[in-house]
This record gives C-alpha cells, structure tokens and sequence, in this order.
C-alpha cells in the first residue's frame, strides 16, 4: 500500500471515529464537545468531499446541522459556531447548505452576531485593488475627489491656497480615528451619529442630503469599515422651498457590539462624568467631533463677528447637551458660551473672541470639510495674514444662499456622482458622462413591492440610477429606496 493509500486511510478512520464520537454528544445534549469536534472534523478536511469522499463529507454536513438545530434558539452558542465556521474559512455557500439557510436568512444571523463575513474577495479588498489601479494608472488620490468636490460647489481652491489655505485639510489626521475611543466618536455620537443596537451588534448611521456631507461621511465611517450606502426620498419632513424632495444618502457600517466603547444611550451624567474624566486635548476632540456633526461656523458681517454655535432639537433626548458642554468648556478652558431656545431649538452660542479661542482651541482635529474650510479662512484674517476684503471675496464661495436654491443644500446624491474617480472624454464633469470606472458594486431598488436589481459597471449602473431619478421626478412615484453597498476609500 502506497503512503497516499495509508493517509487517505487514517483520515477516513480518524473522520469517521469524530463523526460518531459527535453523534453521540449529540444524543447526550453536549453542545459545547459537538462544537470542539466540528472544529477537528474541519481541520482534519473530513467536510471536502474531494478529499474524504460524499458520503463522509456530508455526515460532517449532518453534524452541523444538527447541532444546529438545537442551538437555534440560543444567540450566543449560534455566534459562537457562525465565529468558528468563519475562523477555519468555511465558505459562505457551504454554510447555507449546511445550515438550510437562505443568504438573507444567514445575513441577518450575522448582523445579529455583528459579523461581517465577506465571500472570499472581500469587499474592501476589492475597494483597496481599485484604489491601487485609480492611484497607479490614472493618477487618483483622495485629494482629487476633494478638490472635485469643491469645483462641484463652487468653491476655487487655488484661490484659497494663495493665502496659505489648503481647502482638503481636513482629509489631513483621519487615521487618528481609527480608534472608537478618541472622544472625537463620541462627540459625533452626541451629534449626527445614530447608533443603533440590534442582537449582538451595532450600527453606525449617518444620514444627510448635503452636498460636502454626502462625501464626508462615507469617509469618516470607512476610517473603521467601508460604509454601505440607502439612497431614498424624504417624505418625513415638510418640504424645503425650491426642493419638492429631498434625497437621503444613509450611510451605515455594522459592528460587533462590544467594539462601540461610548455608552450607546447618553444621558446628562453619565456625559458630564466622561467630559470631566478628559484631557484637554481629548475634550477638544470631542468638541470638533460635535461641531463636525450638528455645529455650525460662520462669520456675520453686519457686526464683524465670528460665531460658533452647536444646535439641537428641543424635543430630542440630547437636548441637556448644550448645558453640559457650556459648564465644562467654561471651567475648563475659560470660554465662555450663551445659550437660547425658542420652540424647537437649543443653542449654545460661542461669539468674538470666545469663538476665536474656541476655533484655535479645537480646529486642528475638525474633518468637516466646509466648517474646517471656514475655520482656517477665519483665523487666518484674525492672525492679519489677509484683507478684510480678500477675506470677503473668499468667504462668499462657502456661504450658504439663503431664500435661493443652493448647490451645497440637498445635492448629495449629484455631489457624490460627480466626485467619484472618473475619466472623461468630453472636458466636463457632469452627470451625463457617466465614465466612472470604481465600478464593481450592485444596485437594488424597491418601489413599493416591486424589486428591480442593477448590476454591473458604476458607468451603467449610475446611467441607470439617472434614469430612475429623472422619471421618479416627473412621474412623483411613492417614495423610492436605494440600498447600495458603497466602494469608498
């Protein structure tokens, strides 16, 4: 007999002895020696058929199944087997198989787990290929998708960099929030940042239809892991003059539960106890977190004054924020803060010089990419590095129009077309030339019941999503959803 004849011999001896060893554990109810088994089964490749024969693969198959069966109904010993299976790289289809599911049926077991199991070519390993091939042959960075989307906007950067200003400054640090626990997350979640429990796992969601967000979250999330995107029409929310409806971007990335470090519901307490337990340096990042997410920067020319202010909804549960933030920046740093309320709003306002100090105080750390834009413009008239009249002549490219449609107001989905990477064949940019080569990513649209799936190139696929938008818009359908996972870097 030859060597090869022998070990096909043991391995089949040595599986069959595992199979009826986990049979019997089975009959005896002990899931945990099932589940240790399972694991030497895989390891031993009694579950390939091409290397112990169907008949022996699939009693492996009937092992699982089994234990599966009777572990269903418990979260923790069903993450622990999915964990497992995940860890000796069991493909999801053999999964499916195994376990009778359906990839739907499977996905939402892993959302309650908080995994994220990826076929074998992960998504962010294709993300991170296109990347290379967009940076190696068409010369694309990161900065070119800012610099796209200011020109989107309306703003000059090289008008900016005359005076020593670079408007993608923000891009600038980001690695530094690849950890939850810089205070910047949690002065996120205090603001914008939704998160929200489901079994064992979290999600992070970030929502907006304005045009520099529509960029900055995906962003900001994919620091952590690439953000999935739904794209839908607003019906919550009355209508916004020279807008008939607007269009949501919620972006979302999906973790296990234990990797949020923040509490996940904030209460007046337990927030000033956390903000009292930070460095300096660490309050300030939460505070640019803060102002990142639901801040606001602007310069009021009628009296020469800039103002810094965070607002937040009177009815909403972090409405006790502006007064925890105001006692603590004004013990802390001697900044001190006005707070308002009419019948909807809470502001806490930071005005002339206390604004000034506060800007200096927290800038560095700000990624918005228009309030850090408007920050650096600001303190740099302040230091006297430029006129009051360049000063204006700048600042009219990043104010917001008011009582006039407003490109940087509720063109998020158009911001984020036109700033992908791109190759053109006719000078301009627009939404008709559709040669966006980060292609790679599948489109599903629900109207109503009805279920329409594209697929393909981001070139097609966007000349698609085009066209739906367009006869959605005259033909005003019921509302419409988007559910794209998104290839951001």
């Amino acid at each position: 007999m030859t060597t090869q004849s022998t070990d096909r011999k043991n391995r089949l001896e040595e599986c069959t002895r595992l199979i009826e060893e986990a049979t019997k554990c089975l009959e005896n109810n002990d899931k945990q020696r099932v589940m240790k088994l399972i694991e030497e089964l895989i390891r031993n490749q009694c579950h390939s058929g091409y290397v112990v024969g169907r008949e022996i693969a699939n009693k492996v198959k009937d092992v699982v199944h089994e234990l599966w069966l009777r572990v269903r109904d418990n979260d923790e010993l069903i993450c622990e087997l999915l964990s497992m299976l995940k860890r000796l790289g069991m493909s999801r289809g053999w999964i499916r198989e195994t376990l009778v599911l359906n990839s739907r049926g499977l996905n939402k077991r892993l959302v309650k787990c908080g995994m994220d199991w990826e076929s074998r070519t992960t998504r962010d390993n294709i993300v991170k290929r296109i990347e290379d091939l967009l940076r190696g042959r068409l010369g694309w960075d990161e900065v070119k998708t800012c610099e796209e989307l200011w020109r989107f906007v309306g703003v000059d950067v090289n008008e900016f960099r005359k005076y020593g200003i670079e408007p993608c400054v923000w891009l600038n640090g980001l690695e530094t929030l690849n950890d939850l626990r810089n205070p910047y997350w949690l002065g996120l979640r205090a603001s914008d940042l939704a998160v929200r429990r489901h079994g064992n796992a979290i999600g992070l969601v970030l929502r907006t239809s304005n045009s520099i967000s529509a960029l900055f979250f995906p962003k900001i999330l994919s620091i952590i892991k690439t953000p999935s995107l739904e794209i839908e029409w607003d019906t919550g929310r009355l209508t916004i003059k020279y807008v008939s409806k607007p269009i949501i971007l919620s972006y979302r990335i999906d973790l296990s539960v234990n990797t949020w470090p923040w509490p996940i519901k904030l209460d007046i307490d337990v927030l000033e106890r956390i903000l009292n337990g930070f460095s300096n340096e660490e309050l300030a990042m939460f505070i640019a977190g803060l102002i990142d997410g639901d801040g606001i920067v602007y310069y009021k020319f009628e009296v020469k004054e800039v103002i810094v202010e965070v607002a937040v909804c009177k009815n909403c549960p972090k409405r006790f924020i502006p007064s925890v933030l105001k006692k603590v920046i004004a013990e802390r740093f001697g900044i001190v803060g006005n707070d308002y309320s009419d019948e909807k709003t809470i502001l806490l306002s930071f005005n002339g010089k206390n604004a000034i100090k506060l800007l200096k105080r927290i800038m560095k750390y700000m990624h918005h990419p228009l309030r850090r834009l408007r920050a650096e413009l600001i303190l740099t008239l302040y230091d006297g590095r430029i006129s009051p009249e360049e000063f204006e002549r700048l600042y009219e490219q990043i104010k917001y129009k008011l009582g006039e449609p407003d490109i940087k107001h509720n063109h998020g989905l158009e911001a984020l077309i036109r700033a992908a990477p791109q190759t053109h064949t006719h000078g301009e940019m627009g939404l008709s030339t559709h040669h966006i080569v980060t292609g790679l990513f599948a489109l599903t649209v629900r109207h109503h019941v009805n279920y329409l799936t594209l697929s393909g190139t981001t070139s097609t696929i966007l000349y698609r999503l085009n066209r739906i938008l367009l006869l959605s818009s005259q033909y005003q359908p019921q509302p419409v959803v988007f559910h794209v996972p998104c290839l951001f870097s």
